[in-house]
C-alpha cells in the first residue's frame, strides 16, 4: 500500500484544522505546521488515535524569513515525501494603511506571499521529479477586488490567486496540479486577529470552516484551478468582473466598515 503525506500550514485551527481531518480520514499521513506548539501536538495526537495515521507536529512561525527553508530541510532529513502541499497560513489586519504599523503590513506580505511562494518552490521540485503532487493555496474572495481598510491583505490574496492560476497552467505537463481556494468570510480565528469585530463583513454571515475545507479538498482532488466556496461568494466573485472598478472598490470599503 502506497503511503501518501500531506503538509498543511496554519493547521491548528479553522480551515487548516478541518483540511487535516479530511486528509486523515482518507488515510493520508500528515505534517502539521503552526505557531502554537501545545495545541498542534494535541491535534496531531488526536488524529493519530482517531484515524490511525502518522501526524507530525512542527511548531514554527512561518512569518520568520528562515522558516520555510528550515521546514523543508527538516522534512527532507526525515525522508518524508510530500504528496499534498496546503499553503493555508496567513493573516490580515483591519484599518487604514496609513494608520497600521509598518511591521504589520510587511508581516502580512512575508507570510501571505513570500513564505507561500518559497514553500511552494521548495516542495515543488521533488513533486516534479516524481511527476505527481497536488498543491492547494488558500486565498480569499478578497483576491477579486481591491480592499480599502484591508488594503495589504486583499492585495496579498490577489497575488496568491494570480500565482496559483499561472502555476496551474505551467505544471499541466508535469503531473502536478495547483488549486486556489477562495473562501468568503469564514468562522475561524481570522476575524479576531484581524480586528474585524463589528464590521459589516462579519455581520453579513459566515460559512463554517468545515464546509469551506470540504469544498477546497474536493476541488483539489478534482484538479480544479480555482474553487470559490459558497454560491453567494461565487456570485460576488463573478459580479466584480463586470462592474466598474471604482464602484467595486467603494462597495468593498462599505462592507469592511464597522457599524
Amino acid at each position: 500500500m502506497t503511503t501518501t503525506t500531506a503538509l498543511i500550514t496554519g493547521a491548528s485551527g479553522g480551515i487548516g484544522y478541518e483540511l487535516a481531518r479530511l486528509f486523515a480520514k482518507d488515510h493520508h499521513n500528515l505534517v502539521l505546521v503552526a505557531r502554537s506548539s501545545g495545541k498542534l501536538t494535541q491535534f496531531a495526537n488526536e488524529l493519530q488515535r482517531q484515524f490511525g495515521v502518522s501526524a507530525k507536529a512542527v511548531a514554527l512561525d512561518l512569518g520568520a524569513s528562515p522558516a520555510p527553508q528550515f521546514l523543508f530541510d527538516q522534512v527532507q532529513r526525515e525522508g518524508i515525501a510530500i504528496d499534498f502541499l496546503v499553503n493555508n497560513a496567513g493573516y490580515g489586519r483591519h484599518g487604514e494603511f496609513a494608520e497600521i504599523p509598518l511591521e504589520e503590513s510587511l508581516g502580512q506580505i512575508q507570510l501571505n506571499i513570500i513564505a507561500l511562494t518559497q514553500i511552494t518552490k521548495l516542495f515543488l521540485g521533488p513533486m516534479m521529479e516524481r511527476r505527481r503532487g497536488r498543491i492547494l493555496n488558500v486565498a480569499s474572495t478578497a483576491a477579486f477586488q481591491p480592499g480599502p481598510l484591508m488594503a495589504v491583505y486583499y492585495a496579498t490574496k490577489a497575488y496568491v490567486l494570480s500565482f496559483s492560476e499561472a502555476l496551474a497552467n505551467e505544471l499541466k505537463p508535469n503531473g502536478v496540479t495547483v488549486t486556489c481556494l477562495c473562501p468568503g468570510p469564514t468562522e475561524t480565528g481570522f476575524q479576531e486577529r484581524a480586528a474585524l469585530a463589528g464590521s459589516r463583513l462579519v455581520k453579513f454571515g459566515m460559512m463554517s470552516a468545515k464546509a469551506v475545507a470540504n469544498d477546497g479538498y474536493r476541488g483539489m482532488l478534482a484538479g480544479r484551478a480555482v474553487v470559490v466556496s459558497g454560491v453567494q461568494n461565487w456570485l460576488l466573485a463573478e459580479s466584480v468582473r463586470f462592474a466598474p472598478r471604482r464602484l467595486v472598490t467603494a462597495i468593498s470599503r462599505k462592507v469592511s466598515e464597522k457599524t
